[in-house]
């Protein structure tokens, strides 16, 4: 097995060979092609140069829940080896994130936070500048893990709370229901949230564009906490310019960092955060835990946790 690289992780390959007895960890020093000659799994990003020379590759883990689009090459694609990825690491984190920003834009903190930068008292009693969740609607695109906890922890405000996904019909906990994508155009003029957590994949890529927007409620709050590509920023800013939407919530970007010269950062109906939806504790250890179990499964012939389907990317 080709371990990880970078500082953070240098303890990993002694902790597998401890733990499971049978692994034998290969240093990836020198000849890099001639190391993964020998390997039967690998951890990482395994450039294309490298793949020609794993004639014994079985297994590549990769190291992030979601690798750029660049991971999952033509050759990778069409190579028998199983590729399995670390989703479901951070899950609690982008979750209560993702919270933080509905919660946020709900209660209209974004404009005290600026008031509070010039000694500003300026309340507002208007009632409709306050969303109530226990009477308010989401669509939650994108029922995986992440979209699961999210949705379980807005259903605990009293949020009605419906999904759309490519894969999973099942509605997780504090859900109403979980609908084909096919249905999203349907179901986004009712939704007074609507939270994007997909990955980056080629059907999601650029998936809220001009013409899906023009099927928000244009009193609904957009947040996306999943990849930036699958939003076209351009299109986005115009629709809030319009007042097709009340206000969005940004983690990720199609573009990043954004620009600093985007309209973005001035508009008072947007709250941006630099990408940091996953950060939190214990993320090395979690994932150090399923490059653990998976590596347990390898040896035993069992069925790998996180595959992912190469040509979808997730």
């Amino acid at each position: 097995m080709v371990p990880p690289q970078d500082a953070e992780n240098a303890d990993w390959p002694g902790r597998l060979e401890a733990a499971l007895p049978g692994v034998r960890v290969l240093r990836p020093e020198g000849d890099a092609g001639e190391v993964i000659a020998q390997a039967d799994a690998a951890y990482g990003v395994l450039p294309e140069e490298l793949l020609a020379h794993a004639a014994r590759l079985r297994w590549l883990q990769a190291p992030q829940a979601g690798p750029a689009p660049e991971f999952y090459y033509p050759a990778l694609v069409e190579h028998p080896v199983t590729v399995t990825n670390m989703r479901d690491t951070y899950t609690d984190h982008v979750a209560a994130h993702t919270l933080a920003l509905v919660l946020a834009m709900a209660r209209g903190l974004p404009r005290y936070l600026e008031d509070q930068q010039t000694a500003q008292w300026a309340p507002d009693w208007d009632p409709g500048s306050v969303l109530p969740l226990g009477e308010a609607s989401a669509l939650i695109i994108g029922a995986g893990a992440v979209g699961a906890e999210v949705g379980r922890l807005l259903a605990e405000f009293g949020t009605t709370v419906v999904g759309v996904d490519a894969r999973i019909t099942q509605a997780p906990k504090g859900f109403k229901a979980v609908h084909p994508v096919e249905a999203l155009e349907q179901l986004l003029p009712e939704a007074d949230i609507v939270v994007l957590t997909v990955p980056h994949t080629p059907a999601t890529e650029g998936l809220v564009d001009a013409a899906l927007l023009q099927h928000f409620k244009p009193t609904a709050l957009f947040v996306n906490v999943g990849r930036g590509p699958t939003v076209r920023l351009d299109d986005l800013t115009e629709a809030l310019e319009q007042g097709r939407l009340k206000g969005a919530a940004l983690d990720v970007f199609e573009t990043e960092p954004l620009p600093p010269n985007h309209p973005l950062w001035a508009r008072p109906d947007v709250l941006i955060t630099p990408h940091v939806a996953g950060a939190g504790p214990h993320a090395a250890e979690r994932r150090f835990a399923v490059l653990l179990e998976n590596t347990r499964r390898f040896l035993a012939g069992d069925p790998l946790i996180n595959q992912v389907d190469k040509a979808q990317r997730f």
